[in-house]
This record gives structure tokens, sequence and C-alpha cells, in this order.
């Protein structure tokens, strides 16, 4: 038995899952976080960094599943009166978090009372928005931040008689090059997408400038509305539709589903996750390429800034916690944030700087001379100032609304109902869950 327990221990520190001893007097704080293996890893590697690198404070961080069971126990700890100090939440628990005021120490008052020095400017504004309320204040940390490129197989392209150097553009442009791959055999899929949801609706919304609810899809109050029967959303379902009947786009499944056809070498081209670079990188046997999101050029200044995908820090109320705790909670969120830890984490896990600086840091290291387009997804997010329709969403029950959209897009793809009736479905289907959501929090 005491074999079995010292082999568990080890598995467990192997992984990065155990904190070191405490040391005697620092000031301790607890941080939960959704991110395993590799990520994982990282993830304890800046805890440890900021643990040694001064004598006050301590943080003991752990895992606690994915990011929904992550949020649901940080929810249950906080009604117990034993939340963590700080906790990691995906973008699309965003507006839980906003609505539950009582629960959560906005950053910006935090470091205030802190007396922690924090520049808002510092942030990518895509990123920043995101997290932050209406009038700019900053909500939660900006972490492991990701947006939506189109990946593609330059050795397909090139089978296929295409230009490897010079990737689609336009959403015309993409169905083209798709025919020709699927026509030549250079690759069985010509393109699919991982998150559908996210990538053809959300992403495709912003790029366009086209809002996806009213008030500021739903930065400016609980009372949003969805707009996706916008005639925009209407036509790129019809001309999803249209591709898949020709051949020339693949739906692949829900989420994540999708992504393994493109490092297979599967499919062509893959719209997903800028993430996707770690997977990749380690098992695509073929020359690839990252370019930007396709866009119709026919709207007018298109295409705009596209949004984020990941995460956010939250720091959380907790009756034990002293303001010296809280310091030691804006100090770590600080460490984070420097600009050679913020580059670390970018050049390590592949998701994004969420700093200026952090971007500059890597530059300087010539990490983009030395992989070449790995600053698409930052050049993507920031072209452009964002506006009201591409600072993201600020939907109630978001998770929920993304499975109507994968169910109602589902029936459109197998012929069951319209473009437009789909859409108009999960406008239907949707303002009855933010209706939900609402009646919740509503003050």
């Amino acid at each position: 038995m005491k074999k079995i327990v010292i082999i568990l221990l080890l598995l467990l520190v192997a992984i990065g899952l155990v904190n070191a001893q405490v040391p005697q007097g620092r000031v301790e704080i607890e941080f939960w976080f959704a991110l395993r293996g590799p990520l994982g890893d990282a993830t304890m590697n800046l805890v440890n960094d900021f643990n040694s690198s001064q004598d006050k404070y301590w943080v003991n961080a752990f895992y606690k599943g994915t990011y929904p069971e992550v949020m649901a126990a940080a929810i249950a700890a906080f009604r117990a009166g034993k939340a963590p100090h700080i906790v990691q939440i995906f973008e699309v628990g965003t507006a839980t978090m906003m609505a539950s005021e009582g629960a959560i120490y906005p950053i910006y008052q935090l470091f205030k009372d802190t007396g922690v020095s924090l520049n808002p400017q510092n942030y990518i504004s895509a990123v920043k928005d995101y997290y932050s309320f209406p009038d700019g204040r900053m909500a939660a940390m900006p972490f492991n931040s990701s947006t939506a490129v189109m990946w593609y197989n330059k050795d397909a392209f090139r089978k296929a008689g295409l230009d490897p150097n010079k990737p689609p553009k336009t959403w015309d442009e993409v169905r083209k090059a798709s025919r020709q791959i699927v026509k030549t055999g250079a690759a069985k899929i010509g393109l699919s997408a991982s998150w559908l949801p996210w990538t053809q609706f959300e992403q495709l919304g912003a790029i366009h400038n086209v809002p996806f609810a009213t008030r500021w899809n739903g930065f400016m109050g609980l009372d949003a509305r969805l707009t996706l029967n916008h005639p925009l959303y209407v036509r790129h379902l019809q001309n999803l539709i249209e591709m898949q009947k020709e051949g020339s786009f693949t739906y692949g499944g829900r989420d994540a589903q999708p992504d393994g056809l493109f490092p297979s070498g599967e499919a062509a081209m893959l719209i997903a996750s800028s993430a996707l670079y770690g997977r990749v990188s380690k098992e695509a046997q073929f020359d690839w390429g990252i370019t930007y999101l396709p866009y119709y050029d026919d709207v007018p200044k298109a295409p705009w800034n596209s949004i984020i995908g990941g995460a956010a820090l939250w720091v959380m109320r907790r009756p034990d916690a002293t303001l010296t705790h809280y310091k030691a909670v804006a100090e770590f969120l600080r460490f984070l944030s420097l600009p050679k830890n913020d580059a670390w984490w970018h050049m390590t896990t592949g998701y994004l700087p969420v700093t200026l600086e952090g971007y500059k840091y890597a530059k300087d290291q010539g990490y983009y001379k030395k992989n070449p387009g790995l600053d698409i997804p930052i050049l993507q997010l920031t072209r452009t100032k964002p506006t009201p329709n591409t600072k993201g969403l600020r939907l109630g029950n978001l998770p929920s609304i993304r499975i109507v959209i994968y169910e109602e897009v589902e029936k459109a793809l197998q012929g069951q109902q319209t473009a437009k009736d789909a859409l108009n479905n999960i406008v239907l289907r949707g303002n009855a869950i933010l209706r939900e959501f609402e009646a919740i929090y509503k003050k």
C-alpha cells in the first residue's frame, strides 16, 4: 500500500499537479485551473516561477477538471464560502461571471485597492475588451487567448496546381480552391471547420462588423436578443449547404472533433483555433501554413478584427480573504502579464500574447521570423479598432446557445430545413435561453 501511495505521488509531481511545500511565513492563495497535459505543465511552470521569484507570497495551484467543471466547482465553492482566490473561466462563461457581482472582485478594483500597478492600455484591445465592462474597466485578467484562423496544407495546394504562397482570402476563392483540391485528389476533404458556432457565426459576424445579438452583442445588458437571421448569416449558411452538396465542404462534427482532420492530411483546409498550433506542429507530416479567416469581399469595409476564444483569470471573493491575500493575487497577476512571461507563455503553448509588450518581446526574439505565419492571429485581432460588433459576445448561457446552433445547422446541412428556417429557429430558441438567464440574474 505504501508503495502505491509513493508511486501516485510521484506521478502527480511528474504532471505538475502537486505544489511544493510552502515555506514558512508566506501568504498563501489558491488558484484553480482547467488546462492539462503540456498546457497544465506550462501553467504550473509559471506558478512555480512566481513562487520562487519572491519570498512574501505563495500560489497553491490545482487542476480542477474541464472548463465547465471548474466553473461549476467555483460557483459551488463560493456558495460554501470557500471559493478559490483565482479561477480560470472559459470565455463563454464571461456573462455568468459578470452577472455574479457579489462573487467576483473586478480586476480594476483589485489593483486600485491593493496599490499594485496595472496599465490596461498595454493589453491587446480585442482581448481586453472581451473581459471588460462597457465603460472599459477590466473585470478579469486575460490569460490563455486564441482566435480562429484558416490552416492550409501547402503540399496539397501544390498537388492541386494552386499557389501555396497565395492562400485564398475570400469565400469565393476558398470555394474554388476546395473544388480544385477535391477534383484533383490532392486531399480527401477540401475544407472543414472546428467549433462551428464560434468559427462560422461568431467570428463571421465580427470580421464583417455585423451584430450577432442586439445590445452590443450583450455587452450593454441582459435583455439582448439574437440577430442570427441577418441576411449575412443566411447567405453564409446557404453557402455551406451548397458547398457540402458539391463536396467542397465537409462537416466534421461538433467542437474540436474536426481538429484531427488537418494534421492527419485528410483535410487540405481547416478553419479552427490558432491554439491548434501545438498539435499541428507535432503531428503534421507536410508543409503547412496559417492564413486569415475568409470573408465576403462585397461587404463594405470587411474584413474587421476577429474575436477571441480561450479563458481569463477571475478573482473571487471569500469571507476569510484579507487585503494581504488580495495583494498576493494582484502581484501574481502582474507577474503573469510581464512581457517576458507573456511571451514565454505564447511561444510555449501556442496561445496568443495578451499584451502589446509581450508580442513585441516575442517579435524581438525573432520568433515570427523563425515561425512564419504565427503572428497572423495577432495581426488579425488587431487589424481594426474594435466596434460594438467586434468586441466579442457577452451572452448568458452561451454554451447552450451553441448547442442550439449545432442542432439547427446540422438539420440544414442534412437537407431537413432551409438556411433561413434554421437561423430563425436558432433565434427563437436562443432568445428563450437568454430570457431564462435574464430572469435569474436581473436585479
